[in-house]
């Protein structure tokens, strides 16, 4: 059997996200979405705010910065603000590229830590050019060479408007649309998807079969493929979403509170609340979500993709980020014909690597927590994944990170939370007795008045944003 032939079953960003991407890459195939709308649930197709990575995602389509931002009302954002995660201590920012530089050959956040431990380090996000951009709400795009050539940046997303952007870039480079609604799912001998049958009868075959209908799995979940549970270590199952108006002027990044059931944000774009429900009230307008992921997202002729492979809780954005890196991995690793079983095993593999990694980064965040209520008690009683128990281990013992292949957020934005939570190493490298306290001291605080003077030179995020539009106008 030849594959010729992919339905893509489920609208939103990631269902759009997935037609397009499979079409632009391999315009051989005959490539038909049927554009659900996605459920209340599906995390991934409601949550504005963005990784780094949606860059790269773009960049292969052919989907410019003019595209995905300015004609789509999106905007930029460097990081997140994190505050009263830890009682009493201060805020800080996680923000998206390197935290400081190699002295003297030996690693910058064992320095650090090192004047941490005696009680004479600035804050570490002050040394991260992203992070004072964020505090400043300034922003400039990386440049050529310097200090402002070491960040990057996600996107804000206004999801009306570049969800309909995503369907005309589809349609253009040559998917086909079947409008219409699931009313069930025809399986073979075999036990693989036969053909998705709509209300009026019309039955859709395909070769292969995209899942992007959300949590509820409509077709991955006809195949009862087993469920990992995260239950236990990310208890939020509530989120309240509202989207901000007039916001255009905020600083580029969100701003993060703890609060007594869990956390809330707001953005430039959208803000909300997630909650555990069995520590608080439920609000009327509250969506459920349970975290977790599926075991075989690839499992006969049914990938599962977005928040029908992976459901997590918004807290750092990887939601769209996991829909995209599943599309990615799915197009890299497509057969000529019917999947060979060891085809689908390594994609499950990497697939379930990657999401339990970012399940312990999402952890991480309450594992190292210092807040005195029930809930919050709750989770510093909550024993840890082996995963995530090994690399705290590892970093409290000598500061020190384990590396993994499938890994979402890089060392910097691990040492971002580890340091903003006031998690300090035990030990300090011995690299470090090669540069004297005084000498590592001197060298922060010029990096700390490089920082200052080269942000000066930045516009406001909102004026940045402004010169691009005038400059796209121009051009048109």
């Amino acid at each position: 059997m030849s594959l010729r032939r992919i339905l893509v079953v489920g609208g939103g960003m990631v269902g759009w996200s997935a037609a397009a991407a499979l079409k632009r890459r391999l315009p051989h195939l005959d490539i038909t979405i049927l554009p659900i709308a996605p459920p209340a649930d599906a995390l991934a197709d409601r949550i504005a705010s963005t990784l780094p990575s949606i860059l790269g995602f773009h960049s292969d389509l052919g989907i410019g910065l003019g595209d995905a931002v300015l004609r789509t009302g999106g905007q930029y954002r460097l990081g997140t603000l994190f505050r009263d995660w830890v009682a009493g201590a201060p805020d800080y920012v996680h923000a998206y590229g390197r935290t400081g530089t190699p002295i003297g050959g030996a690693p910058f956040h064992q320095l650090w830590a090192r004047a941490a431990l005696a009680s004479a380090a600035p804050p570490f996000d002050t040394l991260s050019v992203a992070a004072m951009m964020a505090r400043s709400g300034s922003f400039v795009t990386p440049q050529a060479d310097g200090l402002l050539s070491e960040h990057s940046f996600g996107l804000t997303l206004d999801i009306p408007r570049y969800t309909a952007m995503l369907m005309a870039f589809a349609r253009h480079v040559g998917v086909q649309g079947h409008l219409g609604e699931v009313a069930h799912v025809e399986q073979d001998v075999r036990g693989d998807i036969a053909a998705v049958v709509l209300e009026d009868g019309a039955r859709i075959t395909a070769d292969l079969y995209c899942d992007c209908t959300g949590p509820a799995a409509r077709l991955h979940g006809a195949i009862a493929v087993p469920r990992e549970d995260w239950q236990a270590w990310l208890p939020c199952d509530r989120v309240v979403l509202e989207e901000v108006a007039g916001e255009d002027e905020a600083a580029p990044m969100e701003r993060v509170t703890a609060t007594d059931h869990g956390w809330r944000w707001v953005g430039t774009r959208q803000r909300g609340t997630v909650y555990c429900a069995a520590f608080g009230a439920t609000d009327a307008s509250a969506v459920a979500f349970r975290s977790g992921a599926t075991l075989a997202p690839w499992r006969g002729n049914v990938v599962a993709i977005g928040d029908a492979a992976v459901s997590v809780e918004p807290l750092e954005w990887s939601n769209l980020h996991l829909a995209h890196s599943a599309i990615d991995r799915l197009i890299a690793m497509l057969p000529a014909g019917r999947p060979h079983p060891l085809e689908a095993a390594e994609y499950n593999r990497q697939a379930l690597a990657e999401a339990r990694r970012v399940r312990d980064f999402l952890v991480l965040h309450y594992a190292t927590a210092r807040r005195d209520t029930p809930f919050w008690q709750a989770r510093a009683q909550t024993g840890l994944p082996d995963s995530l128990a090994h690399t705290l281990r590892l970093f409290r013992e000598r500061g020190r990170l384990p590396y993994y292949e499938e890994e979402t957020f890089d060392r910097e934005s691990w040492l971002a939370v580890l340091f903003g939570q006031h998690v300090l190493p035990r030990r300090i490298d011995p690299l470090t007795d090669a540069v004297p306290p005084a000498e590592a001291a001197a060298a922060m605080t010029s990096l700390q008045q490089r920082i200052a003077q080269e942000i000066e030179r930045v516009p406001a995020a909102a004026r940045f944003r402004a010169l691009q539009l005038e400059r796209l106008h121009e051009r048109a």
